[in-house]
């Protein structure tokens, strides 16, 4: 039997690198009732990113105009680049009781959790070790040099933040790290807050 719920707001952040971005779309693969939030950005589209499905790709002045009319729940500036996540979509999708699947950073969190902590389940990404990390930058080759330092420079900053997570997991492996998340999803949406006629359904029984 199902029951009818509210949407959950699923987080995950990590520094750049240890492996997101990769879970977070076979979090999405995997289970069908969740769906991926498309941030808006001024960062520069990769090769591989595709328009609408990664990201919505503007300039800076018309995110700023965007910004200045309240469209977005939460804007960050990343690496010299605006982040935001567009405010109707969340709220609608949410209210039909769909899961939204975040790839954003702790600023990012700050706000989602000022914004409705009661609908928020967060899980931080931590990386094997610094050496490890810096191959899967490396590896990517999607970045120049500079830029790869730069995100090892930050990647400290960053990982400070893990104690304001719900969820912390250590990626060593792709494959356990997601079989990890779809457990905690499981157990999140089972949640008596979140079961909207659980109520009903037992005064049915007693």
């Amino acid at each position: 039997m199902k029951f009818d719920r509210k949407g959950l707001m699923l987080v995950l952040s990590s520094p750049s690198g240890a492996g997101k971005t990769s879970l977070c779309k076979k979090i999405v693969s995997s289970d069908k009732n969740i769906i991926l939030s498309v941030s808006s950005t001024t960062r520069p589209k990769r090769k591989s990113e595709i328009e609408g499905k990664d990201y919505f790709f503007s300039n800076e002045k018309e995110f700023i105009k965007q910004k200045e009319k309240n469209v977005f729940i939460e804007t960050a500036k990343v690496f010299g680049f605006h982040y935001g996540t567009p405010k109707k979509f969340v709220e609608n999708n949410l209210n039909e009781g769909k899961d939204i699947l975040f790839d954003i950073d702790w600023q990012g969190t700050q706000k989602l959790s000022d914004y409705s902590i009661s609908d928020l389940v967060s899980i931080f990404i931590l990386p094997p070790s610094t050496d490890e990390l810096k191959k899967r930058l490396k590896r990517r080759a999607e970045d120049s040099d500079e830029i790869v330092e730069n995100r090892m420079s930050k990647a400290r900053s960053e990982i400070s933040h893990w104690v304001e997570y719900d969820y912390v997991l250590i990626n060593e492996d792709i494959n356990k790290c997601l079989e990890k998340i779809l457990v905690i999803i499981e157990a999140e949406r089972s949640k008596r807050s979140r079961q909207k006629y659980i109520f009903d359904f037992v005064e049915k029984l007693i």
